[in-house]
């Protein structure tokens, strides 16, 4: 009954927003053009918003559950029109709190005391309320000041109900409108799904914060707060309370004389840091999650909260990604293209003279802007457009990469609208692929993998000769086997010799057969010739 009256409630939220405008022109079956034709309202809801807005609009009344895959799939710019991408990126986390006398009961069961023996002091009131979670402010009693996020009660129950109906939804989809396996909303609800259970527990969220603070400790260009782990569970996570400028707030930022440009090559510099370096990178960079110091406006220095989604790239994908910025703006598309099928981002087979065409005539327009006016996400995002028409499989890594990459570039000339990312990140890329091909990393290697060689050099020699064993049985092997086959064939040789030699002799026999008679051979031929002559042909047709 519950599930049918949340059908009923989705039901009169796309009727409020007519979302069944969306598939106006989508070629459906004619029993489904039938059926939207047919809907009531919409012959008496009238059309008044965009259809982005619309969507994001609905989302918004449906929920938090809806609200978070509204903005996981804004991220996709590969499979939604740009209009409604840029619309679901408004999509906010602000939803109505539940009672601070119930986050303190959440956390004394999760902690197993008192709050009052947990904190000295604990704020009733939510400094901020989200989709799956809220905070509260608290002060440890050796006289600290941290944040407790907790998660909301019941959520896991609530959003497992909407997504088991997203499914639903993904799978009408997919069966009803031809585009939808293209689309493949089945697996973006799949990716949600692990998303967005993943930011449920905490202790995840705090592992990626103790990591990316580990990355960047003593860091002048990046402060990440400290966890607090033995005050930690799967539905609490108590964090260090950062003291910043929200850094969408540029009028703050001016008041107190804050190098515009510094701040915003920093942030630049961060993301290059993370994806390069250490492979491992806040993939949640908007503007909510991202504070300034107020110390030093000089050399500013970020603060970066909420590490409930991060991303992280083999050194293979970090090696094709710098490749292929490199070769773009050296204008070489027949490396960019290469480079697509090295990697296996696009099958093998592909026809690199029109991939590289297909690129070219997506970027080569791009250079006719100033370099500084470039976009590093919209050059992914047109190369990645690209190579979808060539079968390009969806690579989850590097579409966190590209959302991530949006929200540093547009954040980036929010602060300093002259900010050139590539001046910027082009040395950064340079000297990461020369540490990567050059003497250094080789000796890096050497050293990073000396203690395991030596740990293995006294088993060489039985390992070797273990080695030439296994061949030489190998080799004995392939030749009996070679031996057996041989000796197969002649056997079918000799097989077929002998059937050509009796369907030959049967035809003899069946000819003497009818000899004897004066009349027409054929008709004057026995029953036991006609057998034998057909037993002969048999013999000499199947062999």
């Amino acid at each position: 009954m519950r599930r049918l009256l949340r059908i009923v409630k989705i039901a009169r939220v796309l009727a409020r927003y007519r979302l069944d405008t969306f598939f106006d022109q989508v070629p459906l079956p004619w029993y489904m053009r039938l059926c939207l034709r047919l809907l009531p309202w919409r012959y008496f809801i009238a059309v008044q918003q965009p259809q982005g807005e619309r969507l994001r609009l609905a989302l918004e009344a449906l929920g938090p559950v809806f609200i978070k895959f509204g903005q996981m799939l804004s991220t996709r710019r590969d499979l939604l029109p740009d209009e409604i991408a840029f619309e679901l990126q408004r999509l906010q986390d602000q939803v109505p709190p539940f009672p601070g006398q119930e986050a303190r009961l959440i956390v004394e069961k999760a902690l197993g005391k008192p709050v009052g023996e947990l904190f000295a002091q604990f704020e009733a009131e939510p400094l901020a309320s989200a989709s799956v979670a809220q905070v509260h402010v608290a002060r440890l009693h050796n006289g600290r000041d941290v944040v407790v996020k907790v998660v909301r009660p019941g959520i896991d129950r609530i959003i497992r109900k909407d997504v088991d109906l997203l499914y639903t939804f993904a799978q009408l989809l997919q069966w009803s409108w031809p585009e939808g396996r293209r689309l493949r909303p089945v697996e973006v609800v799949r990716e949600y799904e692990q998303t967005i259970f993943d930011e449920l527990d905490l202790r995840k969220e705090a592992a990626n914060g103790s990591q990316l603070r580990r990355n960047f400790e003593q860091s002048e260009i990046l402060y990440i707060p400290e966890i607090f782990w033995d005050l930690t569970r799967r539905n609490v996570l108590v964090m260090e309370r950062i003291q910043g400028i929200p850094v969408a707030d540029i009028e703050q930022l001016q008041a107190q004389h804050t190098d515009m440009k510094a701040l915003a090559e920093r942030g630049v510099e961060i993301f290059f840091t993370q994806v390069f370096r250490d492979s491992f990178f806040h993939a949640d960079m908007h503007p909510g999650n991202i504070f300034v110091s107020r110390e030093n406006p000089s050399q500013p220095q970020y603060l970066a909260v909420d590490f409930g989604i991060v991303g992280s790239l083999t050194p293979e994908d970090q090696n094709y990604l710098a490749r292929n910025f490199l070769a773009f703006f050296k204008r070489d598309y027949r490396q960019v293209a290469q480079l697509h099928i090295d990697s296996g981002w696009v099958p093998p087979d592909t026809n690199l003279y029109a991939f590289e065409t297909a690129i070219r005539s997506v970027c080569e327009p791009i250079f006719e802007k100033p370099l500084k006016d470039i976009s590093f996400g919209q050059v992914l995002l047109g190369l990645f457009q690209t190579a979808r028409r060539f079968n390009m499989e969806v690579q989850p890594q590097l579409v966190l990469l590209q959302k991530t990459l949006l929200n540093v570039e547009g954040l980036g000339r929010q602060l300093y609208p002259e900010l050139d990312l590539w001046k910027t990140g082009k040395p950064y890329l340079e000297n990461w692929m020369k540490n990567r091909v050059g003497p250094k990393a080789l000796l890096r290697t050497v050293k990073e993998q000396a203690p395991e060689w030596l740990d293995k050099l006294p088993h060489m020699p039985q390992l070797v000769f273990d080695a030439l064993q296994q061949i030489k049985r190998m080799d004995a092997h392939q030749r009996a086997q070679l031996q057996l086959n041989l000796q197969a064939q002649e056997a079918v040789a000799r097989r077929r010799r002998r059937s050509r030699a009796g369907g030959v002799a049967l035809l003899v026999l069946a000819v003497m057969l009818g000899a004897g008679d004066p009349g027409p051979w054929l008709q004057q031929l026995s029953t036991a010739g006609w057998l034998m002559a057909a037993g002969g042909f048999y013999l000499l047709l199947m062999h």
